[in-house]
C-alpha cells in the first residue's frame, strides 16, 4: 500500500499577519507620537529657535592667570594685541578663498526673503558673505595694517571689494557648495604655483597665510616666521582624535624653498582628499585628508596634539610647525565650554559654524570701543550661544 501523503498543517492566517505589523507599527508609532487625548499622531518636535541678538553669559576662565580677566565686558588684563612696539617687521599677505551663491526661488519663482538685522544693518544672504569677508580684511587692517589680502574666487563670481582693502584673483574651478573645499586646495596650489613662476622677477618677498575668511586676526603674526625661521610652513592643530588639524589657518614661509614644499605638500593632501574622503561630509574632507598626510609621514604627532605646545616636525621633507589652535586658531566656546576661558596668548579667533553673527557684532563693539581686549570680552561671554544668521 502507498504511504498516505503528510498532512500540512495550515498557520492561521491573522496571527501571521499580527506578528509581521507589530515591528512595523512600533517604528512608524516612534517616528509618529500618538496622543491619546485627540487620538492623532503629533508631528515631531521642533529645534528651539536660535537667539538674533547676542546673549551674555559667564566669562569662563575667571580666576586663572593665564586667561582673560572680564568685569562684565571690561577686561581687566590684555590680550596681547598689536602695536607698533611689537611689529614683527615681517611681510604678510592673507589669502582666502571666497565665492556668492544666490539665493534658490520658491515654487512660486519669488526669493524667499532672509533679510537679518545686525546692529543697525540688514543684511540679504550675499550680503551676509560680503559683510562677514569685509570684517575679516577689517581686522587685519587694525591688527596687522602693513598687509594685504587676496581673494581667490570663481571667474564668474559677480561681487566687489573695497578698493585698497583686497586684490580679487579669479582661478578656474569648481566653486560649488559640495566642491567647495577640494576646490580650495586646487586654487591655493595655483596661487603658488602662480607665485613660483613670478619669484625672480618680484622684489623681496611676502610670507603667506591661507585662512577661512571667518576669522578675526588680533595680533601681529610676523613672529611665527622670526621665531621658526626653518619651518616651510604652519599648520594649526587641536586634541580632537577626528579632526586633530584644522584647515582654516596654514602659513607658508614666502621663500622659494617654502613654497615649493607647501605646492608638494598642497598637492599630496588632494591626491588623499580625492581618493580617500570625497564622500566626507563637504566641509570635513580637506580635514581629513591633512590629517591622513601627516600621519603618514609623521605619526609621532598625533601624541603631542593634547600638549598645546608649538612643535616641529618633517612631513614628507618639508619642515612644518605645529601651531596650538589655543593661540592661533581660537574658537568661541560654543556649548560646553571646551576651552576653560580665553588664553592670553590668543592671536586669531575663528568664528565658526554658528559664530558668524558674533564676528560683525564683535567688530561693531570694537568700533564704538577701540579696545580689542574689551572686544574680546564680549566674544568670551557671547560665545556659548547658536546663533541665528
Amino acid at each position: 500500500m502507498a504511504n498516505p501523503r503528510p498532512r500540512i498543517r495550515a498557520v492561521p492566517l491573522r496571527p501571521l499577519l499580527l506578528f509581521l505589523l507589530v515591528p512595523l507599527i512600533y517604528s512608524v508609532s516612534r517616528l509618529h507620537p500618538w496622543s491619546p487625548e485627540k487620538g492623532v499622531c503629533l508631528p515631531p518636535p521642533t529645534a528651539p529657535k536660535r537667539p538674533d541678538h547676542l546673549v551674555l553669559g559667564p566669562a569662563a576662565g575667571q580666576g586663572r592667570h593665564d586667561r582673560l580677566q572680564c568685569h562684565g565686558l571690561k577686561a581687566l588684563n590684555n590680550i596681547g594685541t598689536s602695536s607698533d612696539g611689537n611689529y614683527s617687521g615681517e611681510h604678510i599677505s592673507f589669502v582666502t578663498v571666497f565665492t556668492t551663491y544666490g539665493s534658490v526661488p520658491d515654487g512660486d519663482g519669488k526669493v524667499p526673503s532672509d533679510t537679518v538685522t545686525v546692529g543697525n544693518h540688514s543684511y540679504s544672504k550675499i550680503e551676509r558673505s560680503m559683510a562677514i569677508l569685509n570684517t575679516f580684511t577689517n581686522f587685519i587692517k587694525v591688527s596687522m595694517p602693513r598687509s594685504n589680502v587676496i581673494i581667490l574666487t570663481d571667474p564668474d563670481s559677480k561681487f566687489s571689494v573695497n578698493q585698497g582693502s583686497a586684490t580679487l584673483l579669479p582661478i578656474e574651478g569648481n566653486y560649488s557648495r559640495g566642491n567647495l573645499m577640494l576646490q580650495r586646495i586646487k586654487s591655493y596650489i595655483a596661487f603658488l604655483e602662480q607665485k613660483l613662476a613670478e619669484f625672480d622677477r618680484v622684489e623681496g618677498f611676502n610670507h603667506f597665510v591661507l585662512t577661512d575668511s571667518d576669522i578675526a586676526v588680533v595680533d601681529d603674526l610676523g613672529h611665527i616666521f622670526k621665531k621658526y625661521p626653518h619651518c616651510h610652513l604652519a599648520l594649526t592643530f587641536r586634541n580632537n582624535k577626528g579632526q586633530p588639524l584644522n584647515s582654516g589657518f596654514v602659513a607658508i614661509r614666502g621663500t622659494r624653498d617654502g613654497i615649493t614644499k607647501a605646492v608638494e605638500f598642497f598637492k599630496q593632501v588632494l591626491e588623499a582628499y580625492s581618493l580617500k574622503y570625497m564622500k566626507a561630509s563637504r566641509m570635513l574632507g580637506d580635514q581629513l585628508a591633512l590629517a591622513w598626510v601627516v600621519n603618514s609621514h609623521l605619526p609621532s604627532a598625533l601624541r603631542k596634539f593634547s600638549k598645546h605646545e608649538a612643535f616641529t616636525g618633517e612631513v614628507n621633507g618639508a619642515s612644518v610647525l605645529f601651531l596650538p589652535c589655543a593661540a592661533y586658531n581660537w574658537t568661541p566656546p560654543e556649548g560646553a565650554g571646551q576651552f576653560h576661558g580665553m588664553p592670553l596668548d590668543v592671536k586669531v579667533v575663528h568664528f565658526k559654524g554658528s559664530r558668524k553673527r558674533l564676528m560683525l557684532e564683535a567688530w561693531n563693539f570694537y568700533n564704538s570701543t577701540s579696545k580689542l581686549s574689551d572686544m574680546m570680552c564680549l566674544i568670551l561671554r557671547s560665545g556659548r550661544t547658536k546663533y541665528d544668521f
